[in-house]
């Protein structure tokens, strides 16, 4: 069975790396179409122009939209403690840095500290 080829918005994708911006913001939700036809902010357009070049780039851009020209390549995003490494596939195109790397861990429960029920209170802390 021979594997199926990524499409997205009926393009594959070497004929979404040949759009620009513009043409690409016409495949996507509102939201992001708007912030795509906006002038990019400075750490965007920094972030860009290392990807151009290399691979393995660290950024606190987590609002950047991923566009076509990511594919492929990794980036480590700071999910406000450490960076996060992410490799870009076709799946993530039109997304947010920011949702791959959550911020926030799922809280796990232990059991009670001391003084948490009537029964702690009776014993002894040394």
């Amino acid at each position: 069975m021979a594997k199926k080829e990524f499409t997205f918005k009926g393009k594959t994708i070497e004929e979404l790396k040949g759009m620009s911006i513009r043409e690409f913001a016409k495949l996507v939700d509102a939201r992001t179409r708007r912030s795509l036809l906006r002038d990019r902010t400075h750490e965007e357009r920094v972030l860009l122009k290392k990807l151009e070049t290399k691979d393995n780039v660290k950024t606190h851009a987590r609002e950047t939209v991923i566009i076509p020209s990511m594919v492929g390549k990794t980036i480590r995003v700071y999910n406000g403690k450490e960076f996060v490494q992410v490799t870009i596939v076709p799946e993530m195109l039109g997304m947010r840095l920011g949702e791959l790397v959550p911020t926030r861990k799922p809280v796990m429960h232990h059991a009670p500290g001391v003084g948490a029920t009537r029964s702690s209170a009776s014993l002894s802390v040394k």
